[in-house]
């Protein structure tokens, strides 16, 4: 696979697991229901007049599995970077879901550079939010990939 086309299916990759933990969170679905529903039904399939673009599926079930499995975990590191007063009940549900999977990419994804990560998860907070929240989603992951190492 070459590296552009292998970047966009990572790209659509992400997107897709901020939306399936999106509706984990809200729906409490099982894991291996969440899954296969995405797989079968929305990666890569036109709904509602939308393409949703052909993702690389490893990595969008590597991304929903590891944040779930590493959940306690990645909520300690974001809240820590929370201002004062913050707590993750008070953020936007979608806000959520991208600060999760861009922490879970920069504490387990050693493969992908942390400036890639950032990059990535900051484009995904721009489909859905304006530049202000863009610019929290940036500097929350730059501390927890500062305070992870990387």
């Amino acid at each position: 696979m070459n590296h552009k086309i292998r970047s966009q299916a990572r790209s659509a990759a992400r997107l897709a697991a901020v939306q399936a933990l999106y509706q984990q969170h809200m729906e409490k679905t099982p894991l291996t229901r969440l899954l296969n529903e995405f797989h079968q039904h929305r990666i890569g399939q036109v709904i509602e007049d939308e393409e949703y673009a052909d993702a690389d599926v490893d990595f969008f079930d590597d991304i929903v599995a590891g944040v779930g499995a590493r959940s306690d975990e990645i909520n300690e590191r974001i809240a820590a970077r929370l201002a004062s007063g913050w707590t993750l009940a008070r953020l936007d549900k979608t806000m959520l879901q991208i600060l999760r999977a861009g922490t879970y990419e920069l504490i387990a994804r050693a493969d992908v550079p942390k400036a890639t990560a950032i990059s990535e998860y900051v484009d995904v907070a721009k489909a859905f939010f304006d530049d202000r929240e863009a610019k929290f989603v940036n500097g929350i992951l730059d501390a927890v990939a500062t305070e992870a190492g990387r």
